[in-house]
């Protein structure tokens, strides 16, 4: 490594130039990503929030980072409905297929149901349970 080069810590990183340097790399290598977020939100009629789905749709794929409904209001429909609707607009951008990751003790059997299959597992993450990749085709 060139001794003028130093690889240092910051407590704030630096997404805005490390996340464009990258993305400008894969597009140069695999084309444009049209990298779109997604995100809806289940408020009460207070507008409390009380579960959500965050994704987004890129390269005909879309990916759900977090889908959340508050312990109280699971098991009533809200968790499919974000999914469904979520989907649903996927679909609308192009999506073809789309992907995440859970652990054991989340949500693997309401993905399942959902039509989602698991292509990975890490055993032990963390000790004791498993964190599942699943895909489903659109």
């Amino acid at each position: 490594m060139d001794e003028e080069y130093r690889i240092v810590y910051i407590d704030k990183p630096e997404w805005g130039i490390i996340g464009q340097g990258i993305r400008d790399f894969n597009e140069q290598k695999a084309g444009e990503d049209k990298y779109q977020n997604l995100c809806y939100v289940l408020r009460t009629p207070a507008q409390e929030i009380v579960g959500g789905l965050i994704g987004a749709t890129y390269w005909d794929w879309f990916y759900i980072d977090v889908l959340w409904v508050k312990e109280e209001l699971r098991g009533r429909g809200f968790g499919h409905s974000l999914l469904t609707t979520a989907e649903d607009v996927a679909r609308q951008r192009g999506a073809k297929n789309a992907y995440l990751d859970t652990f054991s003790f989340q949500a693997p059997d309401f993905y399942k149901a959902h039509g989602y299959r698991i292509f990975g597992e890490l055993p032990d993450f963390p000790l004791g349970h498993q964190r599942y990749f699943f895909t489903k085709q659109l």
